[in-house]
């Protein structure tokens, strides 16, 4: 008798959930974003659920909660009530931390339902104009030349830029100190106005400073050169072959939510990045546009947890 029970209670939940998300969602729902305003997730963020609320006519707010290289806003989404009402759009922070901070109190893959990975970007090496070196070969040389004289900005530590910029320095054996800002709004902020001569950042939002004349881009940390930028090289072929290091958005929502909201919100994720005109729109900024499955998007927080683990452990990197 049991048997029979158990079918009818699994189809009775299927359903209920098919209700659920046919009626989801019937208020705003909120989108986390753990870093400043300016920063490469708040710049994908709005565009991306700005497009989302034109298209359904529902209404998406973005909230940001800096703080603690990300863990505050992560820490709130894995708490919240699974029900679709609030989600994390969040950066590469999101793999490194449980690996690089050990009180970070969350599990990538165990606390969080994946939405998406809807986009990614490269990182980039820029500085303030005034900075002597204005080629990467000579940034190199000037570095060597003058151990311990400059700093670098990055969106924080543990971020896919802070770590890009370690093995960097471990592998051009390097000496610049890091010093991390909550997002990367704020720490090319620190470039633009001197206070730090360089920035490891992800290309939104340096590509519009860039083209503006206001920063100097040195490299790019892709294997290819970004087709926004195409005379700023890229690390790879400028002496240090197969140096790669990327920016991935992160969209998920708490453990536990049913997978009939995941999977429309997922569908609606996916249409809007097959419209043109925002694809263009992204490209112009940095972004490279993904298009995945819930499944698919699992797979990957794995593989990119287990990698930064590696490269954190093997390289001995502290957080701030």
């Amino acid at each position: 008798m049991r048997k029979p029970v158990t079918i009818i209670f699994t189809a009775l939940t299927i359903f209920s959930g098919i209700a659920f998300a046919q009626d989801y969602p019937n208020k705003p729902i909120k989108v986390i974003v753990p870093y400043a305003p300016g920063g490469p997730s708040d710049i994908f963020g709005r565009l991306l659920f700005q497009k989302i609320a034109e298209t359904t006519g529902k209404t998406f707010i973005i909230e940001n909660k800096p703080g603690a290289s990300a863990n505050i806003g992560i820490q709130q989404v894995a708490k919240s009530n699974p029900d679709g009402y609030t989600l994390l759009l969040c950066s590469s922070a999101f793999v490194i931390n449980p690996s690089l901070i050990s009180n970070s109190n969350y599990d990538a893959s165990r606390d969080f339902t994946p939405i998406s990975l809807p986009a990614s970007s490269p990182n980039i090496i820029v500085v303030n104009n005034a900075f002597p070196a204005k080629n990467f070969k000579d940034f190199v040389a000037l570095i060597k030349q003058n151990p311990g004289k400059y700093d670098y900005s990055s969106p924080g530590a543990g971020t896919s830029p802070q770590l890009t910029a370690e093995l960097l320095k471990l592998r051009a054996n390097l000496d610049i100190q890091h010093i991390g800002y909550n997002g990367g709004g704020p720490a090319l902020q620190a470039v633009l106005s001197n206070d730090v001569p360089m920035s490891f950042a992800v290309l939104p939002p340096t590509v519009q400073q860039i083209k503006g004349g206001k920063l100097l881009g040195l490299a790019i940390t892709s294997l290819t050169r970004y087709p926004s930028l195409p005379d700023i090289p890229t690390v790879a072929e400028s002496g240090y072959p197969e140096f790669e290091g990327e920016t991935i958005q992160f969209l998920v929502a708490p453990a536990g939510t049913p997978k009939p909201i995941i999977q429309k919100l997922n569908q609606e994720v996916n249409k809007v990045l097959t419209d043109q005109d925002i694809r263009n729109k992204l490209s112009a900024l940095g972004f490279i546009v993904n298009i995945q499955t819930p499944e698919q998007s699992a797979l990957k927080i794995k593989t990119e947890v287990d990698k930064w683990a590696r490269v954190i452990k093997t390289n001995n990197i502290q957080p701030d």
